[in-house]
């Protein structure tokens, strides 16, 4: 059974030492960058500092909880570059199992950054862009593979964003998306952002992970 942080102190260990202190799970994500010092780097040297510290077997156990644990882990695998954990935060993303850490799995994919990150944030397009009735992750999703796409040189989006394509279609059939610009540039910006965030945590003040 998938236990909730709120549970108390028969929580398992590392739910206990890496998700709660400070409700920190609840800080990962877009929050991060309306922090300001000296939080904001307090905050990334203790991300910094569990992401050195956890172990590959405490993530994968994070990565079986709950969102507050899965949306964790990714967070501590995009600070820590453990890119051996890329397929299995390729297969939670296009699962969409649990709410709020899909984001989170888009973090550590777009940091990573390579043809196979890109291949893996495709296929979660492809198969809910077909799904307009889904509100899921659909423009966080899209904002990581345009950012892994224009590093890697661009192209790979075209065939999502040309007129009458996936993207457009959903955007139009979608209800929750009655919208009047497309978000793609916003969710962009937002990927670019939260990478960076990720990139400067991970090098700490000696400029070395």
């Amino acid at each position: 059974m998938i236990r909730h942080p709120h549970d108390g102190p028969e929580l398992p260990a590392p739910v206990r030492r890496y998700v709660t202190p400070q409700r920190r799970y609840l800080k990962l994500g877009g929050g991060l960058l309306r922090l300001e010092d000296p939080e904001r780097g307090r905050f990334m040297r203790d991300l910094r500092e569990d992401a050195g510290l956890i172990t590959a077997e405490e993530i994968a156990e994070l990565l079986e909880g709950g969102w507050r644990e899965r949306r964790t882990a990714s967070w501590l695998v995009a600070v820590s570059g453990r890119t051996e954990f890329r397929e299995r935060l390729g297969e939670l993303l296009l699962a969409s199992e649990v709410c709020c850490a899909g984001p989170a799995y888009c973090v550590a994919l777009a940091g990573f950054g390579t043809e196979r990150d890109a291949d893996l944030l495709a296929a979660y397009l492809d198969r809910y862009l077909r799904r307009p009735d889904l509100g899921y992750d659909q423009v966080v999703v899209m904002g990581a593979f345009r950012y892994v796409d224009l590093n890697l040189g661009g192209g790979r989006a075209d065939r999502f964003l040309q007129p009458e394509g996936l993207w457009q279609r959903w955007l139009q059939d979608a209800p929750h998306m009655r919208v009047d610009a497309d978000p793609t540039l916003q969710y962009l910006s937002l990927m670019r952002r939260l990478c960076a965030w990720v990139e400067e945590c991970a090098e700490g003040e000696d400029g070395r992970r």
